[in-house]
């Protein structure tokens, strides 16, 4: 049974919220049934638009570094999770909204990278912590949002980007109060579904196949890493830091 987030639809609108407390960090059985439901909604002829919002502080933390501390093996279906997941709102059939705020990391970055349009509250900020995960990942969905070196700042410092200066870098669409985010959302996903849902399908496929490069094979190379990476003590390490709230300590790196 899926815990992970809810789905309602009205008037051509898909709204799947994201509500995993306390952070919206999604395990593995989550991310698969995130993109059973994605996967669904775009096969069903009522749905013109799909809105990804979430409950609580933040849109979305990512993976659930709790859970792969635990169950390290699980690694390679969270990733197949993972790309099954953004591949669904980048290929989904009718355009996907994501109606960010709080804090937007890993995984959260995939699914708005992955997306048409992004809406984000005031309060949103954007990164990945992916190498003080002991991962890798999340850079080609980044490089959707914003310019390639500041891609690479990001990455490489784990710093975080506010809701203003990704407006600034034409990350995002509109950037608008929390008690506003819903609407806004929704309003730009009416003006979407009242057109011929059969126009829009045409030119969501047709947006797609013009992009420069293959969005799915360069994050699978990226997730080549994300295994190589799991496979060192450094990665082992960092989650176990990460849960025992404390900092990472490395070995000898000469």
């Amino acid at each position: 049974m899926n815990t992970a987030f809810t789905t309602t639809i009205t008037d051509g609108i898909a709204e799947l919220v994201l509500s995993r407390p306390p952070v919206n960090a999604i395990d593995d059985a989550g991310w698969h049934a995130l993109a059973d439901e994605l996967e669904r909604l775009g096969r069903d002829a009522a749905v013109h638009v799909i809105v990804i919002r979430a409950e609580g502080k933040g849109f979305c933390a990512g993976v659930d570094i709790k859970e792969l501390d635990r169950h390290p093996e699980r690694i390679v279906s969270v990733n197949a999770g993972n790309y099954r997941t953004y591949k669904a709102v980048h290929r989904n059939p009718v355009p996907v909204i994501a109606a960010v705020h709080g804090y937007v990391l890993g995984g959260g970055i995939g699914i708005a990278g992955a997306a048409d349009i992004v809406v984000a509250a005031e309060d949103a900020t954007f990164a990945v912590p992916e190498v003080d995960r002991g991962a890798m990942g999340g850079a080609a969905h980044l490089q959707r949002l914003f310019p390639v070196q500041k891609v690479r700042a990001m990455y490489f410092t784990g710093e975080a980007i506010a809701a203003a200066e990704a407006y600034r870098l034409g990350a995002v669409e509109r950037v608008v109060p929390r008690a506003e985010l819903r609407e806004t959302a929704l309003a730009i996903a009416r003006k979407i579904a009242a057109k011929s849902p059969a126009m829009i399908r045409l030119a969501k496929e047709s947006l797609n196949g013009v992009e420069d490069g293959n969005l799915e094979d360069k994050y699978r190379w990226e997730q080549g890493f994300t295994l190589q990476a799991y496979m060192s003590k450094d990665s082992a390490e960092t989650r176990r830091a990460f849960v025992e709230k404390r900092d990472a300590k490395f070995g000898d790196q000469t």
